[in-house]
């Protein structure tokens, strides 16, 4: 087995790099709590950027896999039916707005299927040439080159130019904006209820009817990217319950089987419909051992008692976080366990000073620390969490 200094050098040696990572070398976790091969100890507030919703050593996630594994059956592709997969899709039927599921490998992959989805329909219309597609600035969809095209980052966007075209860029939460770049020839608009890269940006009810009441109008497919802000992350099963509209097409990923790679493109009948075999298919998605997780995954984050304990700490953290007295801090904002602490500062010096204090942050943006952790947080770790905070804010010289 590698030490950390062998890990940490075989990494720099052989990976790409696309990747800024700390000297230490995960080993072990357990609930809140990595550990590295050391033995020093990490409260996440990452949980591998909302990934790791049930924190570490879950046994129901282990007895998942267990089970799964044991039959034999790891992979069979799509040409054939499996159990876990039916029954996960219609968990997902039966706990959100949507008719049909289609499962990807990823968020980024669930993103650009959803916009093939959406260009289908209007192929069907008859309109050929309606293909414009909206996004929303400071958006994050994703890094394949249609994801990364409704991502309107220029440093993520500039050396992979040119990208895919008629993109419009309206700004978030602004509704004559969103009017001015909504139109007949818009195929579909593609929004985060709540933005997780971006700076943990809430969308506004007024901006969310009014877009929803501007695709109706020019009959464009409305797509929620609910990759980070679902599941349970807000404080409901998923983020657009907490508003008055709901979307044709949303998209999910991140927590859906605790670790392992799943994605998902959830949509009405009216979709489905123009979706036709050999239209769309993955080797690899919604595979048995995946979908066995992720059904056990949505059935424990969607207990009631579940996601008011997500409301409860989501708004002690927020509570504890606009106590500190800080001329660093300039707002949090955020809902449940999706918290961001907008800063006057860059966060990476506060981020590197977490490992040195026991603690995984992560940034969204430049000037906003995430704070995204395992929805199984308590209050507890919520008070370890400012004590170490305000120490390192105490500790910045600007």
């Amino acid at each position: 087995m590698l030490g950390s200094k062998a890990a940490v050098k075989a990494s720099n040696d052989y990976h790409v790099q696309t990747y800024v990572r700390p000297e230490f070398v995960i080993a072990r976790g357990e609930g809140m709590t990595i550990y590295d091969d050391e033995g020093h100890a990490y409260t996440d507030w990452v949980a591998g950027i909302a990934v790791n919703a049930l924190g570490y050593g879950d046994p129901g996630v282990a007895a998942a896999i267990t089970e799964q594994v044991n039959t034999g059956v790891l992979h069979t592709s799509n040409l054939y039916h499996t159990e876990p997969q039916s029954r996960l899709a219609q968990t997902l039927v039966e706990k959100s707005f949507a008719d049909r599921v289609f499962f990807s490998n990823s968020g980024a992959e669930a993103n650009e299927g959803a916009l093939k989805f959406a260009r289908r329909v209007a192929y069907d219309s008859g309109n050929h040439d309606k293909t414009g597609v909206v996004t929303f600035s400071e958006a994050f969809h994703g890094r394949t080159l249609a994801a990364l095209s409704m991502t309107p980052k220029e440093k993520y966007q500039k050396p992979f130019k040119p990208l895919m075209d008629q993109v419009t860029v309206g700004e978030f939460n602004n509704v004559e904006s969103a009017k001015a770049c909504i139109n007949d020839n818009t195929v579909a608009v593609i929004l985060e209820p709540i933005q997780g890269e971006g700076g943990i940006n809430v969308a506004t009810d007024e901006f969310m009817v009014a877009v929803r009441q501007l695709c109706d109008q020019h009959k464009a497919i409305l797509i929620y990217d609910e990759i980070q802000c679902g599941m349970g992350r807000t404080g409901t099963l998923w983020a657009y319950e907490q508003t008055p509209v709901a979307p044709d097409i949303m998209t999910i990923a991140k927590p859906l089987a605790a670790g392992l790679p799943i994605g998902a493109i959830l949509c009405t009948e009216t979709i489905a419909e123009h979706i036709h075999p050999g239209d769309h298919g993955s080797t690899f998605a919604g595979g048995p051992v995946v979908t066995r997780v992720a059904d056990y995954v949505v059935g424990r984050i969607s207990q009631p008692e579940f996601l008011e304990h997500v409301t409860e700490v989501g708004t002690y953290l927020m509570e504890r976080l606009e106590e500190i007295n800080s001329p660093h801090i300039v707002e949090i904002r955020g809902k449940g366990l999706m918290v961001g602490m907008q800063l006057n500062v860059p966060a990476a010096p506060i981020i590197q000073a977490g490992y040195e204090h026991g603690l995984l942050l992560v940034n969204a943006g430049t000037e906003t620390v995430r704070f995204i952790p395992p929805l199984i947080a308590e209050k507890a770790d919520v008070d370890a969490l400012i004590e170490k905070l305000v120490s390192i804010l105490e500790s910045i010289n600007v």
